[in-house]
């Protein structure tokens, strides 16, 4: 299968656990592109006009993973922006991972994935799951484990 990951990562946190995700399925043999959302000048909290330097095309993929941070107990502003932009999601498989810095997903991460999913089931995409990983937790490095087999056996 071929697999888009869209990753908004601010700190690197989130593109870290993509950089996991891209590697588990490309050795269970599926073709995977990791692209990385990068804001015209970068970005600052509170930002409302949000250009990026280039789109990326889902045309070409048959699934998606989407990866952002939380921000303000909400989805980050960068992939919200990028998602109202992305003409069609038609046909697509889509999976979201989120990460966050509160150790509870009832802190963000849980309303981040209710906004991905609502924007992608508008523009035609059928949600075949997602992950949160809160990076405060004790216990971070088994839930990264955890989040990637999980999406990973979803393609």
């Amino acid at each position: 299968m071929n697999i888009g990951m869209i990753v908004y990562s601010q700190t690197g946190n989130t593109h870290s656990v993509a950089v996991k995700l891209e590697e588990k399925l490309t050795a269970a043999g599926h073709s995977v592109n990791l692209e990385r959302l990068q804001v015209v000048g970068g970005y600052e909290s509170g930002t409302k006009d949000i250009q990026f330097e280039t789109l990326p095309d889902v045309g070409q993929y048959d699934a998606l993973v989407l990866g952002s941070p939380v921000e303000a107990f909400s989805l980050s502003p960068v992939m919200a922006s990028y998602l109202k932009q992305v003409a069609s999601l038609q046909n697509k498989k889509v999976a979201f991972l989120v990460t966050e810095a509160f150790p509870y997903p009832w802190l963000g991460g849980n309303r981040a994935v209710r906004q991905m999913k609502r924007a992608c089931e508008s523009k035609g995409a059928t949600v075949c799951g997602s992950g949160i990983v809160n990076w405060m937790k004790k216990r971070r490095d088994q839930q990264i484990v955890e989040v990637v087999d999980r999406l990973s056996g979803l393609f």
